[in-house]
């Protein structure tokens, strides 16, 4: 079968199966399929595929048809214009959590002003918050925890593949952590457990431990708010990203602390609340 003739029956699959942008992706899984780009795809389109490379390309077909993320059969996610190897060990970086990482960049240069700055990211992932942060601001130490060794290799091979050097500890929250920060981000699980359920078959593809947020989605927050002014120097900064109905809820928890102020909140480009920033009294 020819390169096009395999791309046009398969992107009809996927939006027979309610796929959206169906052709883009088949494009997308064919040039990863045989491994090159997709100018490739359109100067040699009547190539006639190998039966084993046809087979292959049939398998991610039916693994995206599934509901598998196409990021992990291509093991890459483009997020604040840098790309990132994913798999299923961490969670797909999406373009609301770049709200959060352009309001940390935004404070590390109006408030600190070329200061050297110690900042801490929680639950890091593919370590996608804390590398961009690093790439746009050079003036800042970054240490970068996540309770699974899994995740924390992915994390590494990023900062391998974009060039950049951040200090990494396996740690469940504050467990491993002795000293004080200017800045404290995290993006952490927030989705109340039984959701989990009702969620797209591809997000169900990814980590639970990195969605489950507890019985009400607040658990992390709730442990965050609790412990971070122990960690935070003065008037330092606490940044998190909630979920969308979550606003009232997290501004409630540090509020109750009383260890926090100028407590706000930041919308994404959907208008969603996003993004709540505060500082240590």
């Amino acid at each position: 079968m020819e390169i096009r003739q395999a791309i046009i029956e398969n992107a009809k699959i996927l939006k027979e199966n309610n796929i959206t942008d169906a052709y883009n992706i088949a494009r997308i899984l064919m040039a990863h399929t045989i491994n090159k780009n997709k100018e490739y795809l359109i100067i040699n389109d009547k190539e006639i595929l190998a039966d084993e490379i046809l087979q292959l390309y049939n398998t991610n077909i039916e693994k995206v048809k599934n509901g598998y993320p196409l990021q992990y059969i291509t093991n890459s996610q483009e997020f604040m214009k840098l790309n990132f190897y994913v798999d299923d060990n961490v969670l797909i970086p999406q373009p609301d959590t770049e709200i959060l990482v352009e309001e940390i960049i935004r404070i590390c240069k109006t408030e600190y002003k070329g200061k050297r700055i110690k900042l801490l990211d929680l639950c890091t992932g593919s370590g996608a918050i804390a590398i961009c942060i690093k790439k746009y601001v050079g003036n800042v130490e970054i240490i970068a925890t996540d309770i699974s060794y899994n995740a924390l290799e992915v994390a590494k091979k990023n900062t391998r593949l974009n060039n950049v050097e951040i200090k990494f500890i396996e740690s469940n929250m504050f467990e491993n952590i002795n000293d004080r920060y200017d800045i404290i981000v995290s993006n952490p699980p927030y989705i109340e457990t039984e959701t989990l359920k009702t969620l797209s078959k591809d997000v169900q593809c990814e980590p639970i431990l990195a969605l489950d947020g507890g019985i009400d989605g607040l658990s992390f927050y709730r442990e965050i708010s609790k412990n971070s002014y122990e960690y935070l120097k003065k008037d330092g900064y606490l940044v998190l990203e909630i979920g969308y109905n979550q606003k009232n809820n997290v501004i409630d928890i540090l509020e109750k602390e009383n260890k926090y102020k100028d407590i706000k909140c930041i919308k994404d480009l959907e208008n969603n609340d996003r993004v709540i920033i505060s500082k240590l009294i």
